[in-house]
């Protein structure tokens, strides 16, 4: 019989980067794979991003609306309320042998939640990363003491995991798949980028991705507006924005952003979604430099041999690539990041500089494990008080 295994997404960016995991567990022939979509994917507003699962052709398992139409922390919970609701009933129907999920959004715990009681055993990647400033960190190792399966992208991570009180022998180093991604996804050329943004890309071009800080301190309407400012002092760049994450308080930081790319409309373009292909298409072109707060800044961009401006704490734990230039988020301090990453002298000593999340084959190496590893009685876990090994 084949082992059942649902992958659960909520949110483009991480869709992006389960898709070659995907593409691998379905050409296994001991797996049965589909998918459990929900959350963003499943918004207007945020890009009705389920439509780019359906042109990839993976069965769509459930399609779980959970979203509320609004961000505050209320609707946050509900959200994950109506998730845990929806994931229950879809365990319910599919009984997949295992869950799989990635990362750290609050999505992903509701799905957690469900799985345990349902006794469906959970293999999580990236786990044991940090991501400070934001209440994902608190999710994401609380899904690790959920899960029974680790993928993580780096061996810091992995003594972490097992620091944590996971069996080490369920926890495995194999790379990041937003490095597969990054290596072997077909690219676009400028002028098909340029066709289907409908703005002309001249040298250089700014990809700007800004999510909420959610335990930050500070206004992140006031640090978009910052980033905002710094931006209009290059008049000679085109920029390319894309939405936030449906974070806390997501919503009011689109206005800003709207509103700058109204005031420059030649050179500047807001998308709700890029979609894999186009944002890293665009990554791979030449003078192209990252800014914001995304963590695919810090693990997909090292490997094109781009800087990225890194702003605020909302990173702060990740490891780092020399290609990363961290700056406070007020207009002056990004405005002398991007100089810097502007720079040839910076920009000449990147192309040599490794990805510290690992050499784009992570889909394989989750695959074999997830098709071989013995999940009889996995479910039961216990305190591993060892050592990292």
């Amino acid at each position: 019989m084949k082992r059942k295994v649902a992958v659960f997404t909520g949110t483009r960016a991480e869709y992006g980067l389960l898709r070659p995991l995907i593409a691998e567990l379905l050409q296994r022939s001991g797996l049965d794979t589909g998918v459990f979509v929900t959350g963003a994917h499943l918004a207007r507003e945020f890009g009705y991003t389920v439509e780019e699962i359906e042109r990839d052709g993976p069965p769509i398992w459930e399609r779980i609306e959970s979203l509320l139409a609004s961000d505050t922390p209320l609707a946050i919970c509900r959200t994950m309320a109506l998730g845990c609701i929806g994931v229950s009933d879809a365990l319910e129907r599919h009984r997949p042998d295992l869950l799989v999920l990635l990362g750290d959004r609050y999505e992903l715990l509701a799905a957690a939640q469900a799985a345990l009681v349902h006794r469906v055993p959970i293999a999580h990647l990236q786990g044991g990363e940090a991501t400070e400033a934001v209440i994902d960190e608190s999710i994401r190792h609380a899904i690790t003491k959920l899960s029974h399966l680790h993928f993580v992208a780096a061996d810091p991570f992995r003594r972490r995991v097992v620091q944590m009180g996971e069996d080490p022998q369920r926890v495995f180093t194999v790379g990041a798949l937003g490095v597969d991604n990054a290596l072997s996804l077909p690219r676009l050329g400028r002028a098909e980028i340029e066709s289907s943004l409908g703005i002309a890309l001249d040298r250089p071009v700014f990809v700007v991705t800004y999510h909420p800080v959610t335990l930050g301190a500070g206004s992140d309407i006031d640090n978009v507006k910052a980033l905002t400012e710094a931006l209009a002092h290059f008049p000679q760049a085109s920029v390319v924005m894309t939405y936030p994450n449906s974070d806390t308080f997501a919503r009011q930081l689109v206005a800003p952003l709207r509103a700058f790319v109204e005031a420059c409309p030649d050179r500047a373009i807001l998308v709700q979604s890029l979609g894999a292909q186009r944002y890293l298409s665009l990554l791979a072109l030449d003078d192209v430099v990252v800014i914001g707060n995304s963590s695919s800044g810090l693990i997909e961009a090292p490997s094109f041999g781009i800087p990225t401006v890194n702003i605020g704490p909302r990173q702060q734990g990740r490891l780092r690539a020399p290609s990363v230039i961290d700056c406070e988020p007020d207009a002056e301090a990004i405005c002398a990041a991007i100089d810097r990453a502007l720079s040839a002298t910076f920009r000449g000593r990147l192309r040599a500089s490794d990805n510290p999340y690992g050499d784009g084959r992570a889909a394989r190496r989750i695959a074999d494990r997830i098709e071989k590893e013995d999940l009889d009685g996995i479910v039961v876990k216990r305190l591993h008080e060892a050592v990292c090994a």
